[in-house]
């Protein structure tokens, strides 16, 4: 048996569009997006103050310790020249006529002076160093010397 409607049949429903409440009007949104909008940018602009001081103090700190880490680098160079010379003087203590510096005798150049230092080639520098020391310091040869 199939159901019937209701004695007077179903009250009637409303179709009235009921507004959603409005919270804020169109000037205190504008204003609300303004004030937001100006703190951020003070944020902003106090935090980039901020990065740029403790930047500065970074490059301060770097250029700080460059003229120090520039004579370090150039003790070790000198260290390792000094070195190299004692291991050709030892190498070569068996060879007749054999002058620690020289080609055979002969000043490798021929116009300078012999006070006059002239920086080695890389293969000469790391002549007595490990292979695997040479390829790992390669890159530094190029920009430092």
């Amino acid at each position: 048996k199939q159901e019937m409607p209701p004695e007077g049949g179903y009250a009637p429903f409303s179709v009235k569009r009921i507004p959603a409440r409005i919270l804020f009007s169109g000037y205190k949104l504008f204003g609300l997006y303004a004030a937001i909008t100006g703190v951020s940018l003070y944020i902003l602009k106090t935090q980039f103050i901020r990065r740029k001081l403790i930047e500065l103090e970074a490059f301060d700190g770097h250029n700080a310790l460059e003229p120090l880490l520039l004579a370090e680098n150039d003790r070790l160079f000198l260290k390792q020249l000094k070195k190299n010379r004692e291991d050709e003087r030892e190498l070569m203590k068996d060879v007749p006529g054999w002058v620690v510096g020289t080609y055979f005798g002969e000043p490798v150049y021929q116009t300078l002076s012999p006070n006059t230092h002239i920086d080695p080639i890389a293969e000469e520098y790391f002549a007595h160093t490990d292979p695997k020391i040479f390829s790992y310091n390669w890159h530094y040869w190029d920009h430092n010397f």
